[in-house]
């Protein structure tokens, strides 16, 4: 990722005050910021602002934030676009259901703008050093394209949220090693923000949704290998 001047921010909120907080905050960084005040219109203004950030409550009238990030989730263009929820609800079917439908983080308000830049920042960092590994793997069947994050096989081309994607590309660098859920935890969310073990489950069962059962085998008790057999 570049300059701040170049990554664009999308918040939604339906509470304008959190709106122009958080977009006085971001421009204040840098960033460049678009706001709306419920799911249907961020859906809406997505599909051509192109965001590489979308901060998303998850209590909204008209559509909820699970259901608005499930939309923007399946917009081709924003396969790499980070998703943070932003909510005031904490309990933990909430944050396994965000993290379901493909969100990156899970903030809980009141929100605290220096401590959110800072988190910010840090996603975007990992992200810059992600991408200096190589862009491709071919390994059977299957072209990981970490450029488009798609998996290509002889059949189909698919398009995966960023963190299914991430998840799969580290395990396929990884051939038929074995990774417990806490080591890809923090190799995919990182140690600073707090995800649920379960929220690993989720995304092995998904990709296995999307990519089938026979590359990414459970080994019981211990964790998760991308199989070559």
């Amino acid at each position: 990722m570049g300059n701040k001047q170049d990554i664009k921010v999308l918040v939604v909120d339906d509470e304008e005050a959190i709106l122009e907080l958080l977009k006085y905050n971001l421009e204040k960084q840098g960033y460049e910021v678009k706001t709306a005040l419920d799911g249907i219109k961020a859906v809406e203004i997505a599909k051509t602002f192109h965001p590489e950030l979308i901060l998303l409550d998850i209590m909204m009238p008209k559509q909820d934030g699970v259901e608005t990030c499930r939309q923007l989730r399946e917009i081709p263009e924003l396969a790499g676009t980070f998703i943070i929820f932003l909510t005031a609800r904490s309990e933990e079917y909430s944050e396994v259901a965000a993290f379901d439908v493909g969100a990156d983080d899970y903030i809980t308000k009141p929100i605290k703008p220096r401590a959110l830049m800072s988190r910010i920042s840090a996603l975007f960092r990992r992200d810059s050093k992600k991408k200096t590994v190589t862009n491709q793997i071919n390994i059977g069947d299957l072209i990981i394209d970490r450029s488009s994050y798609t998996i290509k096989t002889d059949k189909k081309e698919i398009s995966l949220p960023k963190k299914e994607f991430e998840l799969l590309y580290f395990l396929a660098q990884n051939p038929n090693k074995v990774f417990g859920r806490d080591e890809l935890l923090q190799n995919i969310w990182g140690s600073d923000v707090y995800v649920l073990a379960r929220t690993v489950d989720v995304h092995i069962r998904k990709v296995r949704e999307k990519i089938g059962e026979e590359y990414i085998k459970t080994v019981k008790g211990v964790g998760y290998k991308f199989s070559l057999n």
